[in-house]
């Protein structure tokens, strides 16, 4: 699975703004393991409390929807502004997706993780600052990425838990897909990574789902980070006519 590690910065911005809400709503912040995370003073965290069905550790990639399914999954919202946009397109077709949703954006947008919900679209987690060397850091730093972002993100959407965990990047490690895993989060990968976050084009979109799609079903695009028009365009494009293909679209496996 591809990383995406250029042009991140945004995510730098994202966290310095979201630090003061994180601190205001929790009193213990979550970012100090940013700022260290190593071994000599690693940092804690603690699972949510509710009870959880552990699932299989092992990454998805498969369809609920069977050999013609098609798992349309979002990361790296909510967003403002492009989550609302994507929420109505979607509708539109009566499509249903998984968003992998970055705890520090969930934390700062309940209403929209609540719209997501109530949509009858799937959460997933996607670690709470989208730290793409994840798999280079502590087991310690691991837990705490996963399991302050399962706490955000459930506390956002007012108690709906998320059914997934996407490493940012794929950077997995057997401890984050053990620890997911334990927590009732499916690890869930890629079949086709759209590279949307690269702004290649509505058209360079388009022909990587269609010249793609035979490695598998689980597709990968974005609502957050910058300007998302090339993706919300590519999948007005997408959604109808794989439908005309025999395609129907549904969530991974769990």
């Amino acid at each position: 699975m591809a990383r995406h590690g250029g042009g991140r910065g945004w995510y730098g911005k994202m966290v310095g703004a979201a630090l003061g809400v994180t601190i205001l709503a929790t009193g213990a912040s979550v970012w100090t393991a940013q700022a260290g995370g190593t071994d000599d003073a690693p940092p804690r965290a603690t699972a949510p409390s509710n009870a959880v069905k552990p699932v299989d550790a092992t990454i998805a990639h498969a369809s609920e929807a069977g050999k013609r399914g098609i798992n349309i999954t979002i990361d790296d919202g909510p967003d403002p502004k492009w989550t609302p946009v994507l929420l109505d397109l979607l509708r539109e077709h009566e499509v249903k997706a998984t968003f992998c949703m970055v705890g520090a954006q969930a934390e700062a947008h309940p209403d929209l993780v609540k719209k997501v919900v109530a949509a009858g679209h799937r959460l997933c987690d996607h670690s709470v600052s989208h730290d793409t060397a994840m798999d280079k850091r502590s087991g310690a730093y691991q837990s705490k990425q996963i399991l302050d972002a399962e706490r955000m993100i459930t506390k956002a959407s007012g108690g709906v838990r998320p059914m997934y965990y996407r490493a940012p990047g794929g950077a997995f490690t057997p401890h984050s897909r053990q620890l997911a895993a334990s927590r009732g989060m499916r690890p869930l990968g890629w079949n086709v990574d759209t590279k949307d976050f690269e702004l290649p084009g509505t058209d360079a979109i388009v022909a990587t789902v269609e010249r793609e799609l035979p490695n598998g079903p689980t597709l990968l695009f974005h609502d957050a980070g910058g300007d998302r028009t090339q993706t919300v365009e590519a999948l007005r494009r997408l959604l109808p006519r794989l439908k005309e293909q025999g395609y129907v679209f549904g969530f991974p496996v769990r």
